[in-house]
């Protein structure tokens, strides 16, 4: 076993933290699967030798997706935020979100078929929202108000009034 980062986000799957884990990996750069680890017994919501533990990273944040069992639902205060490039950066990671069983929200969040929250945000609209000038942020977050994915290029000509 390879030494544990001294920090891991520990994140409650079902039954499913392996499958995750793999679309995960094949969706975001720097990202993959690690070690499975079975459980030495029976637990509440499975049986010894079933997968109940699974390292992987997200875009070089170390993960621990554990099997604990239904009954345990994600919410909102717990998200990733994948900053894009472009537009074809953003549709890509929202399409490959929402068109695998997962669903859109509003503001650059979805939310994957796993229950996990992701905010897709571009670095336009980061930058928008931090400018010096208080009317330009103004402008860009009204615009994203209206938005479920970013539309970068509304986002940008908000950004020029």
């Amino acid at each position: 076993m390879t030494e544990p980062a001294k920090n891991t986000i520990c994140l409650w799957y079902n039954r499913d933290a392996e499958e995750a884990a793999k679309f995960y990996a094949a969706t975001f750069p720097n990202s993959s699967v690690g070690q499975v680890h079975l459980a030495p017994g029976d637990f509440p919501s499975g049986k010894k030798g079933d997968a109940l533990t699974v390292e992987f990273t997200v875009m070089d944040i170390p993960c621990i997706g554990l099997n604990g069992g239904p009954g345990v639902p994600h919410n909102w205060a717990f998200s990733f935020q994948v900053s894009t490039v472009d537009q074809a950066e953003t549709d890509r990671y929202w399409n490959a979100i929402v068109n695998n069983g997962g669903e859109e929200s509003q503001c650059g969040w979805c939310k994957d078929k796993w229950g996990i929250h992701w905010q897709i945000t571009p670095v336009v609209l980061t930058k928008a929202m931090t400018n010096p000038d208080p009317a330009v942020g103004q402008r860009a977050f009204a615009a994203m108000m209206k938005m479920k994915k970013i539309d970068v290029a509304t986002i940008e000509a908000a950004c020029r009034g």
